[in-house]
């Protein structure tokens, strides 16, 4: 894939863990590469495109972002949870979900949800 430009990511990574059919969202994985520019580490990422049966097979919402390739799910428990948080702000996420393992994040309406698994 010679016109891949996201050099901190494989299109394995992107592709949906179920079936491995990648979908490229541009804009998506601009921000995303940004976000990685910006932690200065690598970032862990289990899922980014979900098929729709994947996406119901774990359960996701049914009209996620994920199913349209703008979403990640991004390891908070091997790197800095806050700091990745802040980069994801930086870059211009609008949907940042909390959990206790991982940071979503996406290019959908403005919104939060979760509990931040860190101290301010």
């Amino acid at each position: 894939m010679e016109l891949w430009r996201w050099p901190n990511f494989t299109p394995k990574e992107i592709a949906c863990r179920h079936c491995g059919e990648l979908l490229i969202n541009e804009d998506f994985l601009d921000k995303l590469q940004r976000q990685r520019s910006c932690f200065g580490h690598p970032i862990v990422v289990s899922s980014v495109y979900r098929c729709p049966i994947w996406n119901a097979l774990v359960g996701g919402a049914p009209l996620s972002t994920h199913k349209l390739g703008r979403a990640a799910d991004e390891s908070i428990l091997t790197s800095d949870g806050k700091r990745l948080y802040e980069c994801s702000q930086a870059v211009g996420f609008k949907g940042i979900g909390f959990y206790k393992t991982f940071l979503h994040n996406d290019t959908g309406a403005e919104r939060t949800w979760g509990v931040k698994p860190w101290a301010d």
